[in-house]
Parts: structure tokens; C-alpha cells; sequence
């Protein structure tokens, strides 16, 4: 049965990296959802966070793929509930719609957004949470005609109290301390 589930991928900063992760996914037939790139807590160590919809049996065989690639230090998959995760939209819409009515102050006021930027022109509001959640104040603001908008990939950390590299990066040390 297929689910959503968040696969992290811990590297170096190589190039060329993000392509043949990318060729994984190609060759299993596997859309990705959200893909987000940073640094970790981890000095020296970047942070891939894909969001695809799978089965478990093919997430695990695509994170073995990952593992494969030269660069990558460890590869990790996770359910939503496993996950705390957010993604981040910004809506710009005419200027000229806030003053018409108080709607559009209302529906930023009610969603927990804010407003970044106010030209003659237009606003600009950020959002942050879920997609279901970006995704309804986009139909909600879209009724007076959103100009812009944009929706970050998913940022986000495991529930566990550490990272999990951490342990994997501990465990790869002592034995290569033991192997001296």
C-alpha cells in the first residue's frame, strides 16, 4: 500500500550528487514530491530531505540505492508520524484587494499567516505549516486572484532525541579505531 514517507540522505558536498540521487528515483518510476537541500547540525555534513509516495518495500530497496552512491554517508526513511516537518508559501496578491474589504486581513489573521511586504501594487504574506494547510489559504486568497505564489519543499527533523547520523557516524569511528 502506498504512504508518504520522508527519505533523508546525509553527504559531503559533492556536485553531481543531487543528479544520481535524483536517477534513483528516475528508475524506480518514483515521483518526488518535495526535495530540500541544506546544511545539517552536523559540520560539514548536507541534509537531503525527499518527500515521494511509495510502498515500504520500495522505499527500502531506493534508500539501499542511495547508500550505494560514493558520496553518501548514510540514508534514512521515515513515515509523517515519525517526522516534525514543515513547509513555508508566500502568496503575493494585489494591494488594492486589502482596502476593497477587510476579507483578505480576516483570512491572514485566521490561518496564522503574516504579511512581509506591502508596495501600491501588491502584498505579499508568508505562510508556514503543512500542505494541507498552505494549500487552503492558497484557495482562500486565490478568490481574489493570487498573482504569485510559491511553496518551499518540506524541512524536517526526526522525533528522536539525536540525529541519527550521529550514532551511525560513532558506530563507523570505533570500528575504524579498531581496525588500527
Amino acid at each position: 500500500m502506498k504512504q508518504e514517507y520522508i527519505i533523508t540522505v546525509y553527504s559531503e558536498n559533492h556536485i553531481g550528487l543531487l543528479t544520481r540521487i535524483t536517477i534513483v528515483f528516475t528508475r524506480r518510476k518514483v515521483n518526488i514530491e518535495s526535495l530540500t537541500v541544506s546544511e545539517s547540525a552536523i559540520q560539514g555534513v548536507y541534509k537531503f530531505t525527499i518527500v515521494i509516495k511509495s510502498t515500504r518495500e520500495l522505499v527500502i530497496k531506493i534508500v539501499g540505492q542511495i547508500e550505494k552512491q560514493i558520496d553518501v554517508l548514510k540514508a534514512f526513511y521515515h513515515t509523517n508520524e515519525e517526522m516534525i516537518y514543515q513547509e513555508i508559501a508566500l502568496y503575493k496578491v494585489p494591494t488594492e484587494a486589502l482596502f476593497e474589504n477587510d476579507t483578505i486581513e480576516q483570512v491572514v489573521r485566521n490561518s496564522g499567516a503574516r504579511i512581509l511586504e506591502i508596495t501600491r501594487e501588491y502584498t505579499v504574506i508568508e505562510k508556514t505549516g503543512h500542505k494541507k494547510e498552505t494549500q487552503a489559504l492558497f484557495n482562500e486568497l486565490n478568490k481574489i486572484k493570487v498573482m504569485q505564489f510559491i511553496r518551499s519543499g518540506r524541512v524536517a527533523l526526526t522525533r528522536d532525541p539525536i540525529e541519527r547520523l550521529s550514532e551511525f557516524l560513532k558506530e563507523r569511528d570505533s570500528l575504524l579505531e579498531s581496525l588500527d
